[in-house]
């Protein structure tokens, strides 16, 4: 495996961290080989052995530059070394596709040990290597595969990126890995911008303390260039003059001066609390302790702000913090009134990777501070402002009245006219701006209008007024004590163990077939073919001396299948029987079962994961549908929607206007369809407060409920006016009343049965068996 980087910074932390046993990157590199990884930085090729490239995982950390011939590394990349002989003394001299010397001797050089290897390539932030020299170097390691990570892959339709997967801002964010969101405060002066950011610090410090670990919260503060009002010099004279900053918690980090070079920013006893760049840190700087961004340029004109932005929305520990306010990120800005909002809204879709449905989420205004009263910014909310630039003076005329008195036109100096709309932008509203813009504008006006919206709603949804969204909770009465029913409780009741199963493994289950060039292993049906050796070398695999004992192949099993409820003598002891069934009464050699022990592994957690299905199936009947089973729900510890976050990977886009969500967005719903119908009766049913779409498979943030194979998310949960909970699943005509559907039904009336009629659940369908349409489903489940 290859990883190119764009630079030697980011290529010494990148290499850095793939060698930390417990990095997240090694770790899911090290689960996915079962523990055959070795990690090298390119400067350490020569110490490459043959066998890290055939019997382990190699990953190589380079830069691109690296291996461009436009530059002395490169050139080396290619050249002749005799270091790298014992590699190639294996490949055939007729192999083809690699580069030769002027007698036609395969060069032994370290793109053709690529090349021959054709190796997985990974290029990192992809959107940097799109030059024709990028591509010639990629065509000279003859890749087998091209994976690139990249915030901004391409979107044209015709050769666009394609892309395999997307990781959304909520989805960091549900990872912990990020602080979101975004609270933005806009400063009529670069003066007050500075005051307020060392204001809002001072205030992180004061909560950081009562966090369990060691937070120190840093302001980054972006100056102008030389020549221009707020230099580095400037703003450093300014924080110790005027703001009264201790010298020695300054810290300057430009081309010229490096002073953080000597500083670990992580250190409790570190006495830097602010940092001054213009662009330096922009390249392979991490300090997840940065909270606070103060650009003092004007933001319409700031350089590389994106940059800067990026490096205060790490998280620390990729942990959420206890507080709250420990979870988000900080900007202060010098902008015109809602100037800022669109800036940095435009550098979030255009230059990181957002969404604009996410960015217009994740970046919330706030009022500067005024006198007297700090900088809370929570007490100085205000209606989201739009603020756009058009080519003419809008024509307003036929307007309603309350939403003309809602629009500002100002035509400056410079001929340009600039629109502000506090608050709702409507329909006609909309196609009066765009009237007013030129036609290769109006595009990009409407997406700015689209991003207003979505802010406009999240500004006046349920949840960001403070109102309350509980769910009553499924428990067990366990000797007077109340506990979440989930798989683990329902095992330990029943009293599962791995003991009382037989550790046996069918030919369907695990089988072995030799053939004359490869080795093929059924796992379960799943063919899976492994090809050992090139065709033009053969070996026979079966005269390998193998010097490990059928005992020793039970304790490798044992580890390779540790899981938490099952003690390690039980787990060894299931090993061994399995191990010893397979030897004696399968008659698989033992040989055989080293070779592929592996895929033994794979298939023994698979084995132990079957039998612990069956287990809970019986036993989720027998606790919690039996007569004398112990069931109740409790809103005293249910599930709080207005505590968590609402990570949607996609959001509704339609033209009916959802009025009633708990959240600005609605979450994954289509704009057509069923579902859709029963969203628009929920929203417009007179006795529901609110409602929520919940999101499918995410445990920690949406309601579920559990049945006999996994859990189950209802499609809908409403608060109605007179507090009782309304669950919906809607049943699509194409679904027919499967096993599946009669278990989501059973413990969904489970659960509003116990409830003391404060719940209500309906399986709703487009027609029931009565004949009701589902308007009149919902009226009579509520009634």
């Amino acid at each position: 495996m290859l990883w190119l980087v764009p630079t030697s910074t980011i290529r010494t932390h990148t290499a850095e961290a793939l060698k930390k046993p417990y990095h997240p990157y090694r770790a899911a590199i090290e689960d996915a080989f079962a523990g055959r990884v070795s990690v090298f930085d390119i400067s350490e090729i020569d110490q490459i052995r043959p066998q890290d490239l055939t019997e382990r995982v190699a990953v190589i950390v380079a830069t691109i530059q690296t291996l461009r011939t436009s530059n002395p590394d490169g050139r080396r990349a290619y050249a002749h070394s005799e270091n790298f002989e014992p590699h190639f003394a294996q490949i055939p001299p007729n192999t083809t596709g690699l580069e030769r010397d002027e007698k036609g001797n395969i060069k032994f050089s370290f793109v053709n040990l690529m090349a021959y290897h054709r190796p997985l390539v990974i290029v990192d932030e992809a959107h940097k290597a799109g030059t024709k020299l990028s591509f010639d170097m990629l065509a000279a390691l003859r890749p087998s595969c091209i994976v690139e990570f990249t915030a901004t892959p391409n979107t044209d339709p015709q050769n666009g990126s394609n892309v395999l997967f997307r990781a959304s801002a909520v989805d960091v964010k549900a990872a912990q890995m990020i602080k979101l969101p975004i609270i933005l405060t806009e400063h009529p002066d670069w003066r007050s911008a500075v005051h307020d950011a060392i204001e809002r610090r001072a205030q992180l410090a004061e909560t950081a303390k009562t966090d369990p670990l060691c937070i120190r919260p840093l302001t980054l503060f972006q100056a102008q260039d030389k020549g221009q009002e707020a230099t580095v010099e400037v703003l450093k004279n300014h924080l110790i003059e005027n703001e009264n900053i201790a010298p020695e918690r300054i810290a300057v980090a430009t081309g010229e001066q490096r002073e953080l070079d000597a500083i670990n920013l992580f250190d409790p006893a570190c006495h830097v609390d602010f940092i001054i760049t213009v662009e330096a840190l922009k390249e392979g700087w991490d300090c997840s302790f940065a909270y606070v961004l103060c650009s003092v340029a004007n933001i319409s004109s700031a350089i590389d702000i994106e940059q800067l932005l990026g490096r205060v929305l790490r998280m620390p520990y990729a942990q959420n913090r206890p507080n709250s306010a420990l979870n988000r990120a900080y900007a202060h800005v010098n902008a015109l009134f809602g100037e800022g909002a669109r800036a940095l809204t435009d550098t979030l879709v255009q230059k990181m990777g957002f969404e604009p449905d996410e960015a217009a989420a994740m970046l919330q205004q706030r009022q500067p501070g005024l006198p007297g009263f700090g900088t809370n910014g929570d007490l100085f909310n205000r209606t989201p402002v739009f603020l756009e630039t058009v080519d003419s003076v809008p024509d307003l005329t036929g307007l309603a009245q309350d939403v003309a008195e809602r629009v500002q036109v100002e035509t400056r100096p410079d001929g340009t006219v600039t629109v502000t709309v506090q608050g709702e932008i409507t329909d006609e509203l909309e196609e009066c701006l765009v009237a007013a813009a030129a036609p290769d504008r109006r595009d990009a006006l409407r997406a700015s209008v689209g991003r207003h919206r979505v802010t406009y709603r999240n500004s006046i949804a349920p949840v960001a007024r403070g109102e309350k969204f509980a769910v009553p909770r499924l428990f067990l009465n366990i000797q007077g004590k109340l506990e979440f029913v989930e798989e683990d409780l329902i095992l330990d009741l029943g009293g599962w163990t791995l003991n009382t199963c037989a550790a046996e493994l069918s030919p369907v289950e695990f089988s072995i077939i030799e053939t004359a060039e490869r080795w093929e292993v059924d796992l379960k049906g799943e063919k899976v073919e492994y090809r050992h050796l090139d065709q033009n070398v053969q070996l026979e695999i079966g005269t390998l001396k193998l010097d490990t004992t059928d005992l020793q192949l039970s304790r490798w099993l044992d580890n390779q299948c540790r899981q938490p409820d099952i003690t390690q003598p039980v787990l060894l002891e299931f090993c061994r029987k399995l191990v010893a069934y397979l030897i004696e009464r399968r008659g698989i050699p033992l040989q055989d079962l080293l070779r592929f022990k592996y895929q033994l592994a794979k298939v023994t957690q698979q084995k132990k994961a079957d039998y612990r299905k069956q287990a809970y199936a019986v036993d989720y009947q027998t606790f919690l549908f039996a007569p004398e089973a112990s069931v109740e729900t409790s809103f005293a510890y249910g599930f709080a929607f207005e505590n968590r976050d609402y990570p949607a990977a996609w959001s509704y886009h339609g033209r009916y206007q959802f009025k009633n969500h708990f959240f600005g967005s609605v979450g994954e719903l289509k704009s057509d369809g069923e579902e859709f119908e029963c969203a628009k009766l929920i929203d417009n049913h007179p006795q529901v407060k609110y409602w929520i779409r919940n999101l499918s498979g995410r445990s920690q943030t949406s309601f579920w409920l559990p049945t006999s194979t996994d859990r189950f998310y209802p499609d809908f949960v409403a608060v109605l006016k007179d507090g009782r909970i309304l669950v919906i699943e809607y049943k699509g005509a194409f679904l027919a009343d499967t096993q599946d559907t009669k278990e989501k039904r059973n413990i969904g009336e489970l659960w509003a049965a116990k409830s003391g009629g404060k719940s209500l659940f309906l399986m709703a369908e487009k027609k029931n068996a009565q004949g009701q349409g589902l308007e009149e489903q919902i009226a009579c489940a509520i009634a």
